[in-house]
């Protein structure tokens, strides 16, 4: 299957420290992303502007003919230009690139009516140059080479620094921003959001004070420093950090990648209503308490009388329609819900009914899979949760349909990063319709923001029926645009004559019960009085 349109973070694999190296793990997958524009949600001090000086070097050093360019440093203040000139120069030396020395320049600075602004330049042997600018949008008109906008967040300009420098792209240059986070509603987050919701082409990597610690921060600054590393000595270095902020708030943003004011509800709630179709059905079925005791034809019986209630529901669907499947899987207490998703000519996305299950077997659940998905019109991708007892639903399903159509999802705070965005995005652009129930409405509530991730809060609510419900649907819908985002083949086929269809009956293999013959037409399934 074909990875999403539009770009996520960036896979983080940890690497372990190695003193003799001199970049760590986080600062190398930086580098080595070579995409035109790509975005660092950082914690504080943990060297990737560094890293960055690094990359300049190697960009300007190089010949024309080899990809070599001009890098353009655009920081927050005269300080910050110095120091990454600085380190750029250090980096020369190291690289053994023939470099001049640190030129101070006289910019005029177009925006300023014309005032003389002194600059910090590097000239290279290859005749690119780095150069450090200020933050004025005007500096970078006219200019040809690679942009990075450093501590993004805190400029007060940034959307204009950003258009200017995007107008550098069209010419094959790159853009790189670089920050800490400066408030949820800051243009820098806002990219950030866009991005992995896929309206977005940046590739983003995330690093907190913990991932950089986990790849060797802290023992990089032993081994600058002089001392001895030990875990007891990176804990407190990392305690008296949080405990020198102002506040909790100010620790998770500054160290954490957790923009101020980003917990609470994730998806709003005037974006969910308006997304709410009353027209649209939600069954619900539950299973006795002794469900699992009854004998297998009285299952049957049961089961039957299931299918028979989605019979109207899917022949209804469109069979000209694109469709996806997702489902949050649960055996006791919480729910399984199973969301069918329709994918219109253009791109909305309808739930055309949705099932709840209380109390079914594992085979039961299996069953009722089967039969819906047997029947949705032109399947391009199912996801399942596969978390826990989830997995041997996801497993049963990449069996029966292949594993190129089915994604078998464990819930990790990485794949809650990674679609929790682009669920949003489909509310946020007016693309999904789902039923219209305070149940949706309260589990879809449960996705809050926790530490800078989008995921399902550990509480559970009660449903208006009293049932105990935990974001159930919240996940399955999730799990549907996952499955609509998969290139899936779809298969096209002529039925055969319904007389020939016979329910798989054996008495010697009750598992096959109720599997109907799938080269028949849909009514046979159900109409050969086979009870």
């Amino acid at each position: 299957m074909k990875s999403p349109v539009g770009s996520t973070s960036v896979a983080q694999e940890l690497t372990p420290f190695d003193e003799n190296e001199l970049l760590l793990g986080y600062q190398k997958r930086w580098i080595a992303d070579d995409a035109p524009l790509k975005i660092a949600e950082k914690s504080r001090r943990t060297g990737l502007t560094w890293a960055e000086a690094a990359d300049a070097v190697l960009s300007a050093s190089k010949a024309k003919a080899f990809q070599g360019t001009n890098h353009f440093y655009v920081g927050s203040n005269k300080e910050m230009a110095r120091e990454f000139i600085d380190a750029c120069a250090m980096w020369a030396k190291a690289f053994d690139k023939v470099a001049g020395d640190i030129q101070e320049e006289i910019f005029i600075d177009a925006g300023q009516d014309g005032k003389e602004i002194l600059t910090f330049a590097i000239h290279f042997a290859s005749g690119f140059k780095i150069q450090a600018l200020s933050s004025n949008p005007s500096n970078l008109r006219g200019m040809q080479g690679n942009v990075t906008i450093d501590e993004a967040a805190f400029h007060d300009r940034l959307a204009e620094v950003l258009k200017a420098a995007l107008a550098l792209t069209m010419w094959g240059a790159k853009v790189r921003l670089i920050s800490t986070h400066n408030g949820v509603d800051n243009l820098f987050n806002q990219l950030i959001n866009d991005s992995r919701a896929g309206k977005k082409d940046y590739s983003v990597h995330r690093i907190t004070l913990e991932d950089a610690c986990n790849e060797g921060l802290y023992q990089r600054i032993c081994q600058i420093k002089g001392t001895t590393w030990s875990k007891q000595g990176e804990d407190k270095w990392i305690a008296d950090l949080l405990k020198a902020t102002a506040s909790e708030d100010d620790a998770q943003e500054e160290y954490f990648c957790v923009p101020k004011q980003g917990s609470g509800i994730y998806i709003k709630r005037v974006l969910v209503d308006a997304a709410m179709k009353s027209d649209i059905p939600i069954l619900r079925f539950t299973a006795d308490k002794d469900f699992l005791s009854w004998s297998m034809r009285h299952k049957q019986m049961q089961i039957k009388e299931w299918f028979d209630a989605l019979n109207p529901h899917l022949i209804a669907l469109k069979q000209d329609l694109n469709h996806a499947f997702g489902e949050d899987f649960a055996r006791k207490g919480d729910l399984s819900v199973f969301v069918p998703l329709q994918i219109n000519k253009d791109l909305t996305k309808r739930v055309p009914f949705l099932l709840e299950m209380s109390n079914l077997t594992y085979d039961a659940q299996k069953e009722l899979l089967f039969y819906i998905g047997d029947r949705l019109p032109r399947l391009q991708g199912l996801a399942f949760d596969a978390t826990g007892n989830g997995g041997y639903l996801a497993e049963a399903a990449a069996e029966h349909y292949g594993t190129e159509m089915v994604e078998q999802v464990m819930l990790t705070d990485k794949w809650y990063m990674e679609w929790m965005p682009k669920l949003k995005a489909e509310f946020e652009d007016g693309n999904l319709q789902i039923p219209r129930h305070q149940d949706i409405q309260d589990d879809l509530n449960q996705i809050q923001t926790i530490r800078g991730i989008p995921k399902i809060d550990k509480g559970s609510t009660k449903g208006t029926d009293g049932r105990q419900r935990h974001g159930d649907t919240a996940v399955a819908l999730a799990m549907a645009i996952r499955a609509s985002w998969m290139d899936g083949g779809v298969i096209e086929f002529t039925p055969l004559n319904a007389k020939t269809g016979t329910w798989h009956q054996s008495e010697k293999n009750e598992q096959d019960f109720m599997r109907p013959d799938h080269s028949g037409d849909f009514q046979q399934s159900y109409d050969t009085g086979a009870y």
